[in-house]
């Protein structure tokens, strides 16, 4: 069967929606859910439909198919900004949304690590076995993204799982973070690297594994069929790792160190430069987390700390763009139609608001319906514009995004205490109120 009997059988470019490739063949996502007419055969080893879900499992000779089919598909696709755009946020949605019941786990376990604490009820000191389980487990599920997401990355860009999760592994191997904390040189092949800490990172292992996919496929052709098993992935391994350790996962921190220089140097202007840029950070702030850049900013902010003991242009925002993304999730509840979905909304504004974790709320909520980002970067500049126009000073630093951040703003003046709760507040309200809006709009089921 060519490309083209295929993509007729398939009722023709407009009968797809979506074509993923899968290790062993592809996953196509029908516009509609009738019954296509394929059936196995000398192409395709199985063939299993649900509802609009069809999963084609080629054999040798239908590789070759599949291939074309997708690219007379991409074809049909002119390249713009907003295909660009959308194609990144579907792999970052396919990478991200999966890993929802870790982060949920991981979050309530920071959460009774939070509340049984000794900075809220004291009821686990902070030697106790269980106050350091609890806290361990918890930031567990955040330490090892780069493994996880290593692993559902490579499922959505269709290179071979296994492969992606064993190269999240070596971003943060023991080996190379002790390098990273100690500021030791090493070499890859002989290329000169500096080390860095990629625990808690996204973007790294993302950008690594789509150079990864090129990389397998030229393997798969290249090595005779009897050897594949062993060298194709051997090579692909081998192939990537100058690649991404040298250029890609380092790449995020270039780009966020020259970020971080450029907004500190036009917040000590003072003034309505000072202001919009505490408003601009503010607004992209939980991306940047995303990206694992907010590390650059967090230690520039301990810089600042230690020499001036105050700082005044990264930490005012940050009560008001942690309480938006916990209204994100409050306002996705109040829109929602689906009775699992708003408790699973509500799970993650409490993840938020006690436990200090924003992922799931990002991830659960913002990156799986998308509309809702919208809400939070509202609310984000609303509150950050609050906290710049009123002249917010952090006096201390807690990397908390729970309540316990008001104890950053602890040490001046009553009113600039106050001044970042009404921040928080306005954050989340105006997050919560613009998804709902965005919401309640929406033709769809939810947003």
């Amino acid at each position: 069967m060519t490309s083209e009997e295929l993509l007729e059988k398939l009722n023709g470019k407009d009968g797809i929606e979506e074509i993923e490739e899968t290790p062993a063949g592809i996953l196509i996502t029908l516009k509609s859910e009738e019954s296509v007419d394929l059936k196995e055969d000398e192409t395709f080893e199985r063939v299993v439909q649900n509802g609009a879900k069809l999963e084609l499992i080629y054999r040798e000779d239908g590789k070759e198919a599949a291939e074309g089919l997708l690219r007379l598909w991409h074809a049909k696709e002119k390249l713009s900004f907003k295909l660009i755009l959308k194609k990144i946020m579907d792999v970052l949605a396919g990478s991200l949304v999966p890993l929802m019941p870790m982060l949920m786990a991981a979050a309530m376990f920071k959460t009774l690590a939070s509340v049984l604490g000794p900075d809220m009820l004291n009821v686990l000191s902070a030697d106790s076995d269980l106050y350091t389980l609890l806290t361990y487990v918890g930031d567990a599920g955040f330490y090892f993204f780069p493994v996880a997401v290593g692993y559902t990355s490579a499922k959505v860009l269709g290179v071979t799982p296994i492969l992606g999760l064993f190269l999240g592994g070596i971003l943060i191997h023991p080996t190379f973070m002790k390098m990273a904390v100690n500021g030791t040189s090493f070499s890859v092949y002989g290329i000169p690297i500096t080390p860095l800490n990629y625990s808690s990172t996204i973007l790294p292992i993302i950008l690594s594994v789509a150079c990864m996919k090129y990389i397998e496929l030229a393997m798969k052709k290249i090595v005779p069929e009897a050897l594949k098993d062993v060298f194709v992935p051997f090579f692909t391994i081998a192939i990537v790792l100058p690649l991404s350790l040298c250029i890609l996962a380092p790449a995020g921190s270039v780009i966020g160190s020259a970020l971080c220089n450029l907004l500190i140097s036009l917040g000590s202007k003072g003034g309505i430069i000072t202001v919009l840029t505490i408003a601009l950070l503010g607004t992209f702030w939980e991306f940047i987390i995303m990206s694992g850049m907010h590390w650059l900013f967090i230690s520039s902010i301990f810089v600042v700390l230690a020499s001036a003991g105050q700082e005044a242009i990264i930490t005012p925002m940050c009560a008001a763009t942690a309480f938006a993304t916990g209204g994100m999730a409050v306002g996705m509840a109040l829109c929602t139609k689906d009775a699992k979905e708003r408790s699973s909304c509500i799970s993650c504004a409490l993840a938020q608001i006690i436990g200090g974790v924003t992922e799931p709320a990002l991830y659960g909520v913002g990156f799986k319906y998308r509309k809702p980002f919208i809400g939070l970067m509202a609310g984000c500049f609303a509150g950050s514009l609050y906290a710049g126009i009123t002249g917010i000073i952090g006096y201390n630093f807690i990397p908390s995004a729970s309540f316990l951040c008001f104890l950053n703003y602890v040490g001046g003046t009553t009113m600039n205490l106050l001044h970042s709760i009404i921040s928080a507040v306005i954050g989340f309200v105006v997050a919560a109120a613009v998804t709902y809006m965005i919401g309640k709009n929406s033709n769809e089921k939810t947003v």
